[in-house]
């Protein structure tokens, strides 16, 4: 017997798919800032230097960005359920580790294996958030999957430090959750519909490069200041954004340090939400003008010694940061195919975490010899003339 569906149910399919795919990325990026908060405790727990919890730090970006290069395409060719439900698993055995870590190794460890399921699901989820966009709702896919990241991150990082503040057993609130969460999202993807069929070119696929489909180059080359710009804030913001807080403005509270990122992608997803009408090129013209004045003020602010002004100028430049992802990826995703979604996806995020990870690195070796806050100038400086450049190369080069 064949079952047909009326059109309000088909309408209610697909839409609970999209849902379903937007929750998934959210869980991810709660996953990437929830560990945050627990650094420093582990750092005075286990006893290890600033120069190892940046490598803590760094190893994340190195397996995310080595697993994109190699496997950023394969959903293309093997489908995206797959590399979902394994990229899931792999990020729930991650918070296994981060559990019961009780050394440097296991930190490393769990790290690494997180960075390598970040770098299976980027591409992977992202391609299938575009694949199950409503008919309906078109140009709903470019503006979640620029909201959902952004809002993942502020939920972790906020996440993160109320238990810290509130729970007699933070771990286990933290990583058991999130590992329960992510072992069903490893199961039930299996219920969404398949929107990659197989084709050839699969071991072809694995070799390690950062492709960018001909359609999409030109709006890709456009971009990428402004992505770089983006990414480098929000490593500004993720990588110093908690110890400044803490050290330089007196915020003693895990939540008082959480906010810093949690206010920075929070407003971020509003406003790529708010935003989601406007022309892309507008979009992007405010969101590098918006990061350079708020990494400004937040400077302003950390020459004050005021954390709550450091917080404020965090508004700004998270307004930004959202809506300067959001005008990327409202000119990249309607110019490629389906089949060439994982591929453009997997340079999209190989570009903003190369910008997200190289100058946070190189801020977290520099600061126990310069000082946090000359780092932050030196590093907030750089931003603000790469924020600055991106908006006037928008601005007064292509119309679109």
């Amino acid at each position: 017997m064949t079952v047909t569906l009326d059109a309000p149910q088909l309408v209610r399919r697909s839409s609970a798919a999209f849902a379903l795919g937007l929750f998934a990325f959210v869980a991810m990026m709660i996953g990437a800032s929830a560990p945050s908060p627990f650094y420093p405790v582990l750092q005075q727990e286990l006893g290890f230097s600033s120069a190892t919890l940046t490598g803590i730090f760094a190893v994340y970006a190195i397996a995310l960005l080595v697993t994109l290069l190699v496997t950023g395409s394969l959903s293309d060719h093997i489908g995206r359920r797959p590399m979902i439900s394994v990229g899931f698993a792999v990020l729930a055995l991650s918070m296994v580790v981060f559990w019961h870590a009780d050394s440097v190794g296991a930190l490393f460890l769990a790290r690494t294996a997180q960075g390598a399921a970040s770098g299976l699901l980027m591409s992977s989820l992202s391609a299938a958030v575009v694949d199950l966009e409503p008919e309906h709702r078109p140009g709903a896919a470019a503006t979640f999957n620029s909201v959902s990241p952004l809002a993942g991150l502020a939920l972790g990082a906020l996440f993160g430090g109320i238990v810290l503040d509130q729970s007699s057993q933070p771990l286990v609130a933290v990583f058991g959750t999130l590992t329960a969460v992510y072992v069903l999202l490893a199961a039930i993807v299996w219920l969404l519909p398949e929107t990659s069929p197989r084709r050839e070119g699969l071991l072809h696929s694995l070799r390690p490069r950062v492709g960018v489909p001909v359609a999409a180059r030109p709006a890709f080359l456009r971009s990428t200041p402004a992505l770089v710009a983006g990414w480098a804030t929000g490593g500004l913001y993720l990588s110093l954004g908690a110890p400044i807080a803490a050290r330089e403005l007196g915020g003693t509270d895990h939540i008082e340090q959480g906010l810093v990122v949690t206010v920075l992608t929070g407003v971020g997803a509003i406003a790529c939400y708010v935003a989601r009408r406007a022309p892309s090129r507008s979009i992007t013209i405010f969101g590098t003008s918006a990061l350079a004045l708020g990494t400004v003020l937040s400077l302003v602010a950390l020459a004050a010694g005021s954390l709550w002004g450091f917080l404020a100028a965090a508004v700004i430049g998270g307004a930004g940061f959202g809506t300067a992802f959001l005008g990327i990826m409202r000119s990249i995703t309607p110019v490629v195919g389906p089949h060439e979604r994982g591929e453009l996806f997997a340079a999209v995020f190989v570009v903003s975490y190369l910008a997200f990870g190289i100058p946070a690195v190189a801020a977290g070796i520099a600061a126990p010899h310069i000082g946090l806050a000359t780092t932050t100038y030196v590093y907030g400086g750089l931003v603000v003339v790469l924020s600055a450049a991106a908006a006037g190369l928008r601005r007064f080069g292509s119309t679109d």
